[in-house]
């Protein structure tokens, strides 16, 4: 079992991340709650405040109180006529000493604090300030009372309790707390579901990169959905079909490039263990070895034009005259075998190609025909530009032809065809064909053997600008 580890630290970093954005934006949030909440209180205790003030000072402006002899009549009075709300309450002062105070329980009894009463017995004007007590913070205004001319003796101090008023809006900051709280844990919760479901994807793709071998590249990870990391997935999966293909080919050619060579070392050592001391013998010897391995040498140049034919720097581009690559074809090509050589039609159009790959894989397909036809046979050689602006090359012999099981295989690398009644095999390596095809395949076309009586090879070039083609 792959080791779950990296994975489950990557989820524990995500939802670490994203549960500690949320708790710095609940943070911010209840804070500004709080604050905002805290303001609206303290803007309710200084209007309620207000509200009792004026309250006051109209019911002693009235004709009712216009009677009133005494300060502390008219102080009764308003306590007997006034009753407080549950937040608030108002007690009396005469001559620096708590008189009375209003009906009810008041949340805190700030009238018994002698320090407070005798701070405010000295007022003259009105005033209003904080002061905490047992029931929190507390708002309070003294208002002096004057009757006449007489000097200020009493005072009327209204309290309103701040944390009572604020106390159902704190209720809901901590209901907010609270949800806030229940959300992070959720949002927790969910994350550690959603990010094993995003991340499972890229677990697979650990998994199936560990599980990988020369030997085995046939794992590929499920791929479910259409997001980023699915995209990553058949990615990945692409990736290792390529890298399949290759392996697998790599094998196949090292399978066969294996046995390829490994018969003209075998007759080479066969024939030197049994060379005799006669000169003829050794003479006949040599020239066998030296056959063999001249024909060594000519694998191993084809085996590396093969294994250079996918890389950059194959192919140097440049204006190739089609009319002239088919004349010099020919023209090379007589030399090789008396058969009716002729230059078939051609198109005078230039393209962008490699002129020497070119030539080579016409000379491949020009030996390949030499082989396959006789003294009288015909081969012609010939250019085209198609209706779609591709080039048509192609060499076309007037022998038995290719038999129909041999059509596709006889591209394959160290594939020979089968000979025809009467006709001899040929003693090729099997990989003239595919050379040609990795040329044309260079170029971004292909090749292929047209039906028909003989063999006609096409080569097939698409309309290509030079950094379309493998090595530009």
């Amino acid at each position: 079992m792959a080791d779950r580890r990296p994975v489950v630290s990557a989820r524990l970093r995500i939802i670490g991340w994203m549960v500690a954005v949320l708790t710095l934006a609940f943070a911010a949030l209840v804070v500004l709650t709080w604050q905002v909440l805290a303001a609206r209180a303290d803007g309710s205790a200084d209007r309620e405040l207000t509200h009792e003030a004026n309250k006051f000072r109209a019911f002693a402006a009235s004709p009712a109180a216009a009677s009133f002899q005494r300060p502390e009549e008219l102080l009764d009075r308003w306590l007997q006529s006034n009753l407080p709300d549950d937040s608030e309450a108002l007690f009396t002062i005469v001559d620096g000493k708590p008189y009375h105070r209003s009906q009810g329980s008041p949340p805190a009894r700030l009238d018994t604090d002698a320090a407070f009463v005798q701070r405010l017995s000295g007022a003259t004007t009105p005033s209003y300030g904080w002061v905490d007590s047992s029931a929190g913070r507390v708002r309070y205004g003294v208002l002096p009372v004057r009757i006449g001319t007489q000097p200020v003796r009493a005072q009327l101090v209204v309290l309103e309790f701040r944390d009572l008023i604020a106390e159902p809006s704190m209720a809901a900051a901590r209901a907010l707390v609270i949800v806030a709280a229940i959300t992070l844990v959720l949002a927790a919760g969910a994350s550690w579901l959603v990010t094993g479901r995003v991340l499972a994807p890229i677990r697979d793709l650990r998994t199936t990169a560990e599980r990988i071998s020369e030997t085995d590249l046939r794992r590929r990870i499920e791929v479910v959905g259409n997001d980023e990391v699915a995209q990553l997935a058949r990615t990945f999966n692409t990736m290792l079909d390529r890298l399949e293909g290759a392996f697998t080919a790599q094998r196949e050619f090292v399978d066969d490039a294996g046995h390829e060579l490994r018969t003209p070392i075998t007759v080479i050592r066969g024939h030197l263990e049994l060379m005799g001391d006669e000169p003829q013998d050794r003479a006949e010897t040599t020239a066998l070895v030296l056959d063999e391995l001249s024909r060594m040498n000519r694998i191993v140049d084809d085996l590396l034009v093969l294994a250079k034919s996918d890389r950059p720097g194959f192919l140097e581009l440049g204006e190739v005259n089609l009319t002239e690559l088919v004349v010099e074809v020919v023209a090379k090509a007589r030399p090789l075998a008396d058969r009716a050589w002729r230059v078939a039609a051609t198109a005078d159009a230039t393209i962008v190609a490699d002129d020497q790959r070119l030539t080579q894989a016409l000379m491949q397909l020009v030996s390949n025909a030499v082989r396959h036809t006789a003294t009288s046979d015909r081969i012609e050689v010939g250019s085209a530009v198609n209706a779609d602006g591709s080039t048509l090359l192609w060499v076309a012999d007037s022998g038995p032809g290719v038999p129909p099981e041999d059509r596709e295989r006889i591209f394959e690398r160290f594939a020979r065809g089968t000979a025809a009644a009467g006709q001899r095999r040929t003693d090729g390596a099997g990989l003239g064909l595919a050379i040609v095809r990795s040329i044309a395949r260079a170029h971004g076309g292909e090749v292929r053997l047209a039906p028909g009586p003989g063999a006609r090879f096409e080569l097939t070039l698409p309309v290509q600008e030079e950094e379309q083609c493998t090595g530009s």
